[in-house]
């Protein structure tokens, strides 16, 4: 077992005002956002990297598009994001700042449901 403190996190503050707490491993990347009110993301996707998000606090708006067409949708607390390849922004319209986990890993196309929710053995 390993306990990362956030410490050993890689910090960067973005130039938007955006702080990111990145922790990488080899097979995928766990980072903690903390989004000042008023702030957008520029537009992006990924080609390879799937993330998904799970919102802590606050409110983010939540803009996509797929097939030339726009969409968006406010998320609040305990709301999860699957981004997928998605071109997307998130903004926070919000008076206060929004908090979520990014979880990023490179997914493999194979069907792991059955191992997630049987590998679990008592001790």
């Amino acid at each position: 077992m390993q306990i990362i403190s956030r410490k050993a996190g890689i910090l960067v503050e973005k130039e938007e005002g955006t702080k990111v707490i990145y922790h990488i491993f080899p097979e995928f990347e766990i980072h903690y956002n903390e989004v000042p009110a008023g702030t957008k993301q520029a537009w992006h996707h990924h080609d390879v990297i799937e993330e998904v998000l799970y919102i802590l606090s606050g409110e983010l708006e939540v803009h996509w598009k797929e097939k030339d067409k726009a969409f968006k949708q406010t998320v609040k607390v305990g709301d999860v994001v699957r981004v997928e390849n998605t071109p997307h922004t998130f903004i926070n319209s919000s008076s206060g700042p929004a908090v979520f986990v990014v979880f990023r890993f490179v997914p493999d196309g194979v069907d792991k449901c059955h191992i997630i929710k049987n590998d679990k053995r008592f001790d």
